[in-house]
């Protein structure tokens, strides 16, 4: 007989499968939440949300069976009551009525499950102040929720329900409701959505002091009149819909931001503008604008202008001069006295050509080539198609040099001599072969854009972190793996940064602590996190989302 006895059958996948409770939370995650008020399980496969969540402040943790000594700097029976939990991005269907146990929650987020309905006993929630409840499969909503008269924020978005009742009006302190698409209503009832947002807006927003109001993919043929009477609100969506002009809005006078990208709005006069002094962000991408009025630069407080894609020939060359635009979007018009290679160059240098053209009244004339030698003979280095490496004798002009076009060439190094042009404020190297750029670079203390598109880079450039006066950054059709958003964060004039199209697996959360970014481009990146719907929803949302996803 064999010395060898034969083992009991072993299950080889044993070590990667999650135990039979379901996603168990680890004892550190929760001793944490003790002493924190706050947990987040978000993206963590759960089926059900685990009893010893429901029950972090009533049941004694597992240390208190080990350490009894009051001398111990652990001292477990000091907690903090669980005030923010996050629940997001797993697979829950139902939602406890054991919520209840958690009395003190202030931040309860749920968005991005499969719950279809909710527990009565969140209406005992008496602290609660933001509840997000968007892309779900809920049908209706519990009387009990209108009990939550401290609830500022309530997020509906991407769910099944057919209507908002009108209880909706007794959350008296609701200042940022986002009710977006209503899936049932708009894709099998699409004539009743306008109904069912003209019964709300005149029954229950005037009961509310909104600041923030999202009413994105609902079929809306135009704005009903009681929206533009809300005189707290501040930001307004109206994205996705079938709005043909843009709405008067009298009595908006803090209104500043309005989103009404994706409509079918084909006019934009004056009267659409006059009331909106306080406007920091016009947003009117993927219309069917043909002319922007001269009015648009009574808009002194305007940062940012979308106008991609529309039909639009010609803009005002008053738009130059708004004094606090940092980002305008003219990508995707037939336009007629701006240059393509223009609208690559960054907002900065365009607003600047808009203002020459002010100067010398004159839309005809040609902008200067990239180089301008001393003899003012000149000088167009992209068409030199053979060029493998940079003449030394450039830096002959290192006191005139500004502008730089070496794009389309076949460059593979970047000479360190290229540093001595100290006066250079754009540089464009796309479609070479680099793969690096030298460090001393960072003498370009005035270099306010860089395009490096379509090279070979498959790091982000050590050295662009380090020159602080850096506005546009065009790094798209690349192989970047991975940027830091700490170091990236000291670039505090930054606000375009694009990375379409690179090998990037992961988006750090703390990108959204760049708040001086007025458009990030991460698509075509083969990330899974966050989602391409919230990508396209823009900048602005793409940074609040990476804000939220920062671990507190």
């Amino acid at each position: 007989m064999s010395r060898f006895r034969r083992g009991a059958k072993v299950d080889s996948r044993a070590g990667f499968r999650q135990e039979e409770e379901g996603c168990p939370v680890p004892n550190g995650l929760l001793k944490s939440a003790r002493k924190s008020g706050q947990l987040n399980l978000s993206g963590r496969g759960l089926s059900e949300v685990p009893q010893s969540v429901w029950r972090l402040n009533i049941d004694p943790p597992e240390e208190a069976q080990q350490n009894l000594s009051f001398a111990g700097t652990d001292r477990w029976w000091e907690q903090t009551d669980l005030t923010k939990l996050l629940l997001s991005s797993n697979k829950l269907e139902t939602l406890s009525e054991d919520v209840r146990l958690l009395p003190a929650l202030v931040v309860l987020d749920i968005h991005d499950n499969r719950i279809r309905t909710l527990p009565a006993s969140l209406g005992e929630l008496e602290h609660l102040q933001k509840l997000i409840l968007s892309h779900n499969q809920l049908t209706e909503l519990p009387l009990e929720l209108w009990k939550l008269t401290n609830l500022r924020c309530l997020h509906l978005q991407q769910n099944l329900l057919e209507q908002l009742p009108e209880d909706l009006g007794q959350l008296c302190h609701l200042d940022d409701l986002v009710s977006g698409k209503t899936d049932h209503v708009s894709t099998a009832v699409p004539s009743l959505a306008n109904v069912i947002w003209e019964n709300i807006c005149q029954i229950v927003f005037p009961r509310l002091d909104l600041r923030l109001l999202d009413c994105s993919r609902n079929h809306l043929e135009s704005v009903p009149p009681v929206l533009a009477q809300m005189a707290s609100l501040e930001q307004l969506y109206l994205r996705h819909n079938k709005l043909r002009f843009l709405p008067e809005l009298p009595s908006c006078k803090t209104l500043k931001e309005l989103h009404c990208g994706n409509n079918q709005i084909e006019e934009l006069d004056a009267a659409h503008l006059k009331h909106l002094s306080a406007l920091s962000v016009l947003e009117l991408r993927d219309n069917k604008v043909k002319t922007l009025p001269e009015e648009v630069t009574l808009l002194q407080g305007l940062e940012r202008l979308d106008l991609t894609n529309n039909d639009i020939s010609s803009v005002p060359f008053g738009l130059g001069t708004l004094p606090k635009l940092t980002s305008l979007a003219l990508e995707g018009n037939p336009l007629r006295t701006i240059r393509r290679e223009l609208l690559t160059k960054g907002t900065s240098e365009l607003l600047k050509y808009l203002r020459s053209r002010i100067q010398d009244g004159n839309p005809k004339d040609e902008p200067k080539t990239a180089m301008t030698l001393p003899s003012q003979a000149r000088i167009n280095v992209h068409a030199i198609k053979t060029l493998k490496t940079l003449d030394y004798r450039v830096v002959e002009l290192k006191d005139t040099l500004a502008d730089i076009n070496l794009g389309f060439n076949k460059l593979s190094t970047i000479p360190v001599e290229f540093s001595e042009l100290q006066q250079l404020v754009h540089v464009d190297l796309r479609n070479n072969v680099l793969t690096s750029l030298p460090m001393e670079l960072e003498a370009l203390n005035k270099m306010r854009s860089i395009i490096l598109s379509f090279n070979r880079f498959k790091a982000f450039p050590d050295v662009l972190y380090r020159i602080l006066t850096l506005e546009t950054i065009l790094i798209s059709n690349n192989q970047v793996g991975a940027i830091d958003p700490v170091r990236l964060k000291a670039l505090d004039k930054l606000s375009t940064l694009d990375l379409q199209n690179n090998d990037i697996m992961q988006v750090p959360p703390e990108l959204g602590n760049c708040t001086s970014l007025r458009a990030l481009m991460l698509d075509g990146n083969p990330f899974r996190n966050p989602r391409a719907a919230i990508v396209a929803k823009g900048t602005d949302a793409l940074l609040d989302y990476l804000r939220s996803r920062i671990p507190t």
